[in-house]
């Protein structure tokens, strides 16, 4: 289930401490209270021309950062990392998009029958299934897996192999696999990520806040002072930038909901497009099979929350900035650096949903998709690990924008990684296409090359097989979620992981009542209808199938 939804008990607490890699003195020096200091928000960067009427601060080069401090020495035995040289050493790939499959989830005890109120438990010899009060699917259990079911038909399959390795994909044999390592006695996870062909790694430390294990990202390289400076002020005028999206499927079903800028004046701005789109084309990416034939029917992001959204994307900068003074020798702290400090800065911090989510609206359930965007709602909050946060743009009539909804920790907390690391996937596109197209050019000193951290450096090797051992986990998960199910005696009609064969766009009510049987509910929105069944939902326009989930 979405960690919007975890049943909390000792029992998963204590393996969640173990996926995480993290001995029990460990887990609690990450629960110890942490000092946070203020983010610094320095003077203009003087090579950097800002116009007088942007109150925003860029940050300026910090002497306490080893690549921008002159005659730097480091203290004995902490060695500084060095530059690194494109000549010599590859970047870490820039990758075409971030893929949408959610966090792992933690690993329920087969013994316990505990569940949220109004789901049930039914044991089989193959395992154990939970079902909401519908009686939908939630999670399977089977001997060394767990299978949450997420909105429609998504999927994500967590499974622990030996040495705390957790191997997690999604219904389309796409996700990572994580293994924990240390450094100087900080915990660290290496994920490495497999999606559309491309595989990469990316680097996160495993945390506790409010009674839940989270990760929260570390980047693996850093830029200069200078550098951050430039992509955190305004540009000297507004420029044009064509992007090259037309004539791109993903565009061009996500075009009624996102419509990038005319003309950037800062940064910021182009990477909030950026960021977007990666989102987007990520979702698309996955999904386009189901997606080729469909007639969507968005609300459009507004300029007002795009321009919200951009805001986060510049505070985003300067936390990193922050980060970067230090970060070659000194681990970034997960409570400064994570959601645990955006919760508690009195900031309307701004999200955007990275992978499908099940969350708790006024009228019960409602699913969230990727690129939705979510505003932190100051003030009166429910009992942490949950958070209220507004819809404040939305592809889906479930979460209508405006909804105030809650959304577990963990979630917010993958929502802010998704966004740092493609932030850091933007940050490297303007520095290598800077002076063209468009794009400003550098200012002097801000070319420097970027500097990996020692624990980055140290990481574990990528794994080579990772594109072979998702597929085989997604179709060994498929087989054991039917075995399992067809040992409950038919309870709940078992579902195979993809829709079934015979339902297809175009077909009429009558055909898939034939295939599903009668839905559980009907939303009548005037120009479609909504058949919502436990496992996936079918919108019909014109009296015709035109989007199936």
């Amino acid at each position: 289930m979405n960690a919007s939804g975890i049943r909390h008990t000792a029992s998963r607490g204590y393996i969640m401490a173990l996926l995480m890699g993290l001995s029990a003195a460990a887990l609690l020096a990450q629960t110890e209270p942490v000092v946070k200091p203020p983010l610094k928000v320095p003077t203009a960067v003087p090579a950097v021309p800002k116009p007088p009427a942007t109150p925003a601060k860029p940050p300026a080069a910090d002497a306490t950062h080893p690549a921008a401090a002159p005659g730097y020495t480091p203290a004995p035995g902490r060695p500084v990392a060095a530059p690194v040289n494109p000549a010599t050493t590859p970047p870490r790939p820039v990758t075409p998009v971030h893929p949408t499959v959610a966090p792992p989830r933690p690993v329920t005890n087969p013994s316990v029958t505990r569940a949220r109120p109004g789901e049930t438990v039914t044991h089989t010899p193959h395992g154990d299934i939970t079902r909401g009060p519908r009686g939908d699917v939630r999670e399977v259990h089977t001997r060394d897996m767990v299978i949450d079911h997420g909105p429609g038909a998504s999927r994500t399959i967590v499974r622990e192999r030996p040495g705390h390795v957790v191997v997690v994909s999604n219904q389309y044999g796409r996700g990572y696999i994580q293994r924990p390592y240390m450094y100087r006695n900080a915990a660290f996870v290496q994920r490495t990520y497999y999606m559309n062909g491309v595989a990469y790694s990316r680097l996160y430390r495993p945390y506790v806040f409010a009674g839940v294990p989270m990760y929260v990202y570390a980047p693996g390289y850093y830029y200069s002072a200078p550098f951050y400076g430039w992509a955190y002020a305004p540009w000297g005028a507004p420029i044009a930038y064509s992007w090259g999206w037309a004539g791109n499927p993903w565009y061009g079903y996500y075009g009624g909901y996102f419509t990038p800028y005319p003309v950037y004046a800062s940064p910021s701005l182009w990477l909030t497009d950026y960021m977007m789109a990666q989102t987007l084309q990520a979702d698309y990416q996955e999904r386009a099979a189901e997606l080729a034939n469909a007639q969507p029917d968005f609300t459009p992001m507004t300029p007002q929350v795009k321009q919200q959204v951009a805001d986060e994307v510049s505070r985003q900068i300067n936390l990193e900035y922050n980060e970067a003074g230090a970060a070659a020798q000194t681990p970034p702290d997960p409570g400064s650096s994570g959601v645990e400090r955006m919760l508690g800065d009195n900031i309307a911090h701004v999200f955007v949903v990275s992978s499908p989510l099940d969350v708790q609206s006024p009228v019960g359930e409602c699913a969230l998709t990727p690129g939705d965007a979510l505003g932190l709602q100051l003030g009166a909050q429910p009992a942490l690990p949950e958070v209220y946060v507004r819809v404040m743009a939305s592809k889906s009539n479930e979460c209508p924008v405006g909804f105030r909804i809650s959304v577990g920790v963990a979630d917010l907390q993958e929502m802010q990684n998704h966004m740092r690391e493609t932030l850091d996937q933007g940050l490297g596109e303007l520095r290598k296409t800077q002076g063209q197209n468009g794009i400003p050019a550098l200012p002097a000193g801000a070319d420097a090359p970027p500097v990996q951290p020692i624990f980055a450096a140290i990481e574990p090797p990528p794994d080579p097989n990772v594109a072979t051992e998702l597929s085989q986990q997604t179709n060994e998960a498929r087989q054991a979620e039917l075995e399992t199910l067809g040992q409950a005696g038919g309870a709940g009609n078992p579902q195979p992981t993809a829709p079934p064969k015979a339902l297809a766009l175009g077909q009429t009510p009558d055909e898939v009542i034939a295939i599903l049987g009668q839905p559980v509910a009907i939303i009548d929105l005037g120009a479609k209808m909504i058949y919502s069944y436990p496992n996936r939902k079918v919108t019909f326009t014109s009296g015709k199938a035109s989007a199936i989930q």
